[in-house]
């Protein structure tokens, strides 16, 4: 049985420590797998739909249909997996995206109407999934003591003085585990597409989604199993559901009086953290049209590969960088010292695209634009643990993984319009118009991010009442 580990058990640093919480490897593996179906759910989309109606038109805007789904309705899973925990709602999820995607193949196999494939779409979208937030979830739980369901005889410890800290095995060790998930995030998307497209172009068109939906359900199901790890399920007002055994927890007369957040969204630093990961988004949706559109442009697109994987690299070299370093900072002024250095990157590159047409110089500036996205990402993600209570954590997760998608989704589509309209290198103002327009946001809501020391249910910044006063870092 998982004991949640303390802050005097092991105050070592670093991605070494992560493998030592308890039952840390029962959860990350079969999450790391779940998770590749995200990823290879576009391109196997693209893939099978241009060949079933030879269209990237068609292809595309199917694709978008089921991305825009997820993005919009993700959060209402997340807000359901808060309520009822994880198992309850990870299993019918995982059936319903296998059953909706099979239903794609279907239709699209046997030349359907174009607008069964977009009613098939909706539903595949957004069912699928949001492992990540989940696996972040349980990392929060296991780290911070007391959330997990095998420390639920504790769970008065995730009250006590260290509650509102970065981990309880130490300051920095929910920083270093939100890095390593970046990590995994990252390295999901290079991952997944491969492997989907592998498939299509190697055995069938629809050979990419019929394995994603297998995977899907394997490891989807296998993750839902690992019951011992997931968040206890919490109410409103920040203590532990009781109920009896296989009972789901139903919030019946617990609704919060003391004027705190009745879900993420009511958190104000949530809102805020959401529009700066839609400026992030804007930078991966961006970079991926406006690379394509300018290595083509300059008669190199066989480099189109090598320069986005050069931006992936800073990205995930930051990512790894960033879990390894004891802060002394607090999470909001990291936050607000990396994202101006993230649009100063996206600046300088935009206009240089406008002025110069050598690649190693792209590759360079593209480079340092990754840097300083991960920083930013993870971050947003700590900050998520410091300013949420536990009954909404996962609810606030999603709602910053559909935003960075939803910010993706936006950022290819202004890319690829101003790409067309005035030339290939234009494409590269849309990551700087999205990061630009977050910045402000940043800058105008700052203080909803400071994580207060005094407790008090109408606390600025989304501050928790439950919580006792706690430094930040």
């Amino acid at each position: 049985m998982a004991t949640p580990a303390t802050a005097t058990g092991d105050r070592r640093n670093g991605y070494g420590a992560l493998p030592r919480t308890p039952g840390a490897w029962r959860f990350v593996i079969p999450g790391f797998l779940a998770r590749q179906p995200i990823a290879m759910l576009g391109i196997g989309t693209v893939l099978l739909v241009e060949h079933t109606t030879g269209s990237y038109g068609t292809a595309g805007t199917v694709t978008a249909v089921s991305g825009l789904s997820m993005a919009v309705l993700a959060p209402q899973g997340g807000k359901l997996t808060d309520r009822f925990g994880q198992g309850a709602v990870l299993v019918p999820l995982v059936l319903l995206h296998a059953l909706s995607v099979a239903a794609l193949i279907v239709l699209a196999l046997r030349g359907a109407p174009v607008w069964t494939l977009y009613a098939a779409a909706v539903p595949a979208g957004a069912s699928i999934p949001q492992i990540s937030p989940m696996v972040r979830a349980r990392w929060s739980a296991q780290l911070r003591g007391g959330d997990a369901e095998d420390g639920a005889a504790s769970g008065a410890a995730s009250d006590g003085p260290s509650a509102g800290r970065e981990g309880g095995r130490g300051p920095s060790l929910m920083t270093t585990a939100a890095a390593f998930e970046s990590v995994t995030d990252e390295f999901t998307f290079v991952v997944g597409p491969v492997l989907a497209t592998a498939l299509c172009t190697g055995v069938h068109p629809a050979a990419g989604l019929a394995a994603e939906v297998a995977l899907m359900l394997g490891s989807g199901l296998l993750f839902a199993a690992q019951r011992g790890t997931q968040p206890q399920v919490r109410t409103r007002d920040g203590k532990p559901a009781r109920t009896r055994p296989g009972k789901r927890a139903w919030w019946r007369g617990t609704a919060r009086t003391d004027g705190g957040p009745r879900s993420a969204l009511g958190v104000s630093g949530v809102r805020v953290l959401i529009a700066v990961l839609l400026g992030v988004g804007t930078v991966f949706g961006g970079m991926q049209v406006s690379v394509a559109a300018f290595t083509r442009a300059v008669g190199a697109p066989e480099l189109n590969g090598v320069l986005y994987g050069v931006f992936a690299a800073g990205n995930m070299s930051a990512a790894l960088a960033v879990g390894t370093v004891r802060w002394r900072r607090s999470a909001d002024v990291r936050l607000l010292v990396a994202y101006p250095l993230l649009v100063l990157a996206a600046l300088v590159l935009a206009v240089t695209a406008q002025l110069a047409s050598w690649l190693p110089l792209l590759g360079a500036l593209g480079l340092v634009l990754g840097i300083w996205v991960a920083p930013s990402v993870i971050t947003g993600f700590t900050l998520v643990e410091l300013l949420v209570p536990a009954a909404f954590r996962t609810e606030a997760f999603t709602w910053l993984t559909g935003a960075v998608a939803l910010g993706q989704a936006a950022g290819s589509m202004a890319a690829g319009r101003l790409a067309d309209a005035a030339g290939a290198g234009a494409g590269f103002f849309a990551p700087l118009a999205g990061t630009g327009l977050a910045l402000a946001a940043l800058l105008v809501f700052r203080r909803r991010l400071t994580v207060r020391t005094g407790g008090g249910a109408g606390t600025r910044g989304g501050g928790v009442g439950h919580r006792p006063p706690v430094p930040v870092d």
